[in-house]
């Protein structure tokens, strides 16, 4: 009976990732809004991979949305990197963002307790010189109301007076988010929302950076 057991759970231990695995793959090849065309001209915003975690990087003023307001200067540990005029955002897990700084610190527990899933969330946000695109940094030209909206969701993504952190170096920070991570809804879904909610064309869900870096 023991061994049927652990036979059971070492099913169990490869099949769920490897469903999980499968069912990403195939949410991600699902299009949303595959008929857009990308305008010729517009708001250009860019979306960064590192292999693991994807962002968003906007313009800090553009279409009327200034986000001045709420990335300051005095939030970071040295002001002169707010002179920079983008953004990166990211979202997730709180634990895992303040218990990682390096990947080197990165625990299968953390891992496990990120994607059981928690409401304590945090939007990463690096000031950043307009980046050049390449392999891990995607251009994607939005109409004004598709930036509008995709700056509606990051908005949304900030708890309104929440908590500030520092960041991992000079020129970022944390600010307390809103919004459930889990195995489900982790930060690649969160970029592919945004993406989604502005218009442009994305797979249907995207919990791996590749799902979302497909499309752009």
């Amino acid at each position: 009976m023991l061994r049927l057991w652990l036979r059971r759970l070492a099913l169990l231990l490869v099949g769920v990732p490897f469903a999980y695995l499968v069912a990403g793959a195939v949410g991600g090849a699902i299009p949303v809004r595959a008929d857009r065309r990308a305008p010729a001209t517009g708001v250009t915003v860019y979306i960064e991979s590192n292999g693991i975690h994807t962002g968003i990087i906007v313009p800090k003023v553009a279409a009327g949305i200034d986000w001045r307001s709420v990335a300051r200067a005095e939030h970071l540990r040295n002001p002169r990197y707010a002179a920079y005029d983008h953004l990166a955002f990211g979202w997730g897990d709180r634990a895992f963002y303040l218990g990682t700084p390096t990947w080197a610190d990165v625990r299968p527990a953390t891992v496990l307790a990120a994607a059981i899933g928690s409401d304590a969330t945090l939007v990463h946000v690096d000031h950043l010189p307009r980046p050049a695109p390449a392999a891990d940094v995607r251009a994607v030209v939005l109409r004004t109301e598709e930036y509008r909206r995709l700056s509606a969701f990051i908005a949304a993504s900030l708890k309104p007076g929440g908590a500030r952190h520092p960041g991992y170096g000079p020129y970022d920070a944390f600010y307390e988010g809103r919004g459930h991570y889990d195995a489900l809804h982790t930060c690649n879904e969160w970029t592919g929302a945004a993406l989604r909610h502005a218009g442009v064309t994305m797979g249907r869900w995207t919990p791996f950076p590749a799902t979302v870096m497909q499309w752009l």
